[in-house]
């Protein structure tokens, strides 16, 4: 008898509406109230729903969109650990690209995303941490779902966050060239053309690079830097300068 009333009961001792639900009712309930934005509430519901019925596509469905409730709700931890989860759990799932993809999202952050430049909001200031994430976490998706639907979304987000991470580097970079610190600011130039190929960033990078082996004294290592980015970069603004005839790297100071 005591059992019984207490499956009829909430925690708060007031009837539970929902006590003789089964799977399917619980989950139309729940995805109304995501849909509707009531994404606190719908996570509650989702996890009653796995509480309840823990097997069947309706309780992995719920996994996964509490992660995407986690998302909209901005609790990024929540949200990627929701997905890890469902990876974990169901590894051949066929919405398992969705999980990484909702995955990667969390990390890129996508009030910065592609819409960096019109919010004037730059992804390389920022920790790189989570875009190194994201990254790996898009890169995964599109190796192993390269037919994907988000697969091509994917690709132009790591696209961004090739030229962000190698931005970032070469930020950091300039900032111990600027202190003194040349060997320093050498190793961060070097990681950004080794790391990040083909980014924009790159011809900052080599600059540094020059400039950091001028100062060094070390003529043939800025020599060699010097010919690979007169090679790649001819029209660079960084070779050009005055004409009492001293070398281009002397003319930035």
């Amino acid at each position: 008898m005591l059992a019984a009333v207490l499956a009829l009961c909430g925690c708060n001792g007031t009837p539970d509406e929902t006590a003789d639900w089964d799977a399917q009712k619980l989950y139309s309930e729940a995805k109304t109230l995501m849909n509707g934005g009531d994404y606190d509430p719908a996570i509650k519901m989702f996890e009653k729903l796995e509480s309840r019925y823990p097997y069947g596509r309706y309780a992995q469905q719920a996994q996964l969109d509490t992660a995407y409730a986690y998302y909209k709700s901005e609790e990024p931890d929540l949200a990627i650990l929701a997905t890890e989860r469902f990876i974990k759990l169901h590894p051949n799932h066929r919405d398992v690209d969705y999980a990484y993809y909702l995955k990667g999202l969390v990390n890129f952050n996508e009030n910065l995303g592609l819409f960096g430049d019109v919010t004037g909001k730059d992804l390389s200031q920022r920790d790189p941490r989570a875009s190194r994430e994201a990254f790996d976490t898009f890169r995964e998706l599109v190796e192993r779902f390269p037919e994907s639907k988000y697969a091509e979304d994917s690709r132009l987000r790591m696209q961004y966050l090739v030229n962000s991470l190698a931005s970032h580097e070469v930020h950091v970079a300039r900032y111990y060239y600027q202190r003194g610190a040349y060997i320093a600011a050498i190793n961060r130039a070097q990681a950004a053309i080794t790391h990040y190929p083909n980014a924009p960033a790159h011809e900052e990078a080599l600059f540094l690079l020059v400039k950091s082996y001028d100062k060094l004294g070390l003529a043939d290592l800025r020599d060699d830097a010097d010919r690979v980015m007169q090679q790649n970069f001819s029209d660079s603004k960084y070779l050009s300068g005055g004409k009492d005839g001293r070398p281009w790297w002397q003319l930035w100071e």
